[in-house]
């Protein structure tokens, strides 16, 4: 198995992915829907959660809130007993949220002590959309640092982290055509993601640093080549352990863990994949750039 050799049709594969998820965004733009599902922690608003006393249809609340506020919310059912609604809206005065929860009130019979509400001005969205893009590029720029520093070679460090933005973008692309609503999670999410995918990048290139010492005077590709191929199966063993219990964490958890654990499953098999597929080959790419062709004739240093 060549995986150096085959690197177009890998790339190929990760590129026609981002360009579905990239579709989608501009779909949903279309639809006057935002390229992404945005909670209300990312654009402001105002979060309703009450339990309702007894099961429901999600449609038979909006149609409520569309009648208190003249436009549609986000309505979805929460928790395990399947009777607690979440809402969210845009940014509401203080005497639609009164009337919207007396309009819970009167129609489920319920108490308004039983419904809670929060407000999310802009400035703490955006505040919340700053935070999110800088704990990315942090991450980014002190794996990159790490990585290179370790190797000393500043090429392990730049396939590391094209890889890394790589399965970010994946796990984008997963938000875009899931409509998982982008808040809190998805900044843990990401994270989560970029840590356990240069993991598994590292193991890679310590194996590659091995390998270069043992067949120095060899091609880089078929150095890497083997590298790879030899630290694939801890790879694999690895991500399906992590994957199996993320994936139950999705099947039994609530709506909440739900939408945090579908990203992470996207990201372990797309950080596996980059790993395996992608970060070797962009190493190749890079290490014949500076030899002018001739991939690898020079050892990694310890």
């Amino acid at each position: 198995m060549n995986i150096i050799k085959n690197k177009t049709i890998y790339f190929m594969i990760s590129i026609v992915i981002i360009l579905i998820g990239v579709g989608f965004m501009i779909y949903n733009y279309s639809q006057d829907n935002g390229l992404f599902n945005y909670d209300i922690q990312f654009v402001g608003g105002t979060s309703f959660e009450a339990n309702l006393g007894r099961d429901f249809e999600n449609s038979e609340v909006e149609t409520l809130v569309l009648e208190v506020i003249g436009e549609n919310g986000q309505v979805q059912k929460v928790g395990s007993d399947g009777q607690t609604v979440s809402i969210k809206t845009k940014a509401l005065e203080d005497n639609k949220i009164t009337e919207l929860k007396n309009k819970l009130c009167e129609k489920y019979n319920i108490d308004a002590s039983s419904i809670s509400s929060n407000t999310v001005g802009a400035t703490i969205s955006g505040e919340m959309q700053q935070n999110a893009f800088m704990a990315v590029l942090v991450s980014c720029i002190a794996m990159l640092i790490y990585v290179s520093l370790r190797f000393r070679d500043l090429k392990i460090g730049a396939s590391c982290i094209i890889a890394l933005l790589h399965d970010a973008l994946v796990v984008l692309a997963c938000y875009a055509v899931f409509r998982i609503p982008l808040n809190n999670s998805f900044i843990a999410a990401i994270l989560t993601v970029l840590g356990y995918s240069i993991n598994a990048s590292i193991v890679i290139f310590d194996r590659l640093r091995e390998n270069r010492r043992r067949y120095g005077s060899r091609n880089g590709e078929d150095i890497m080549n083997k590298s790879i191929l030899q630290s694939m199966r801890r790879s694999l063993y690895t991500s399906l352990t992590t994957f199996f219990t993320i994936a139950s964490l999705y099947i039994f958890g609530v709506q909440s863990v739900k939408e945090f654990a579908l990203p992470i499953v996207v990201g372990i098999i797309c950080g596996t994949y980059s790993s395996v597929f992608l970060v070797g080959s962009l190493w190749c790419i890079f290490d014949s750039f500076k030899k002018g062709g001739k991939s690898g004739k020079k050892a990694v240093k310890a």
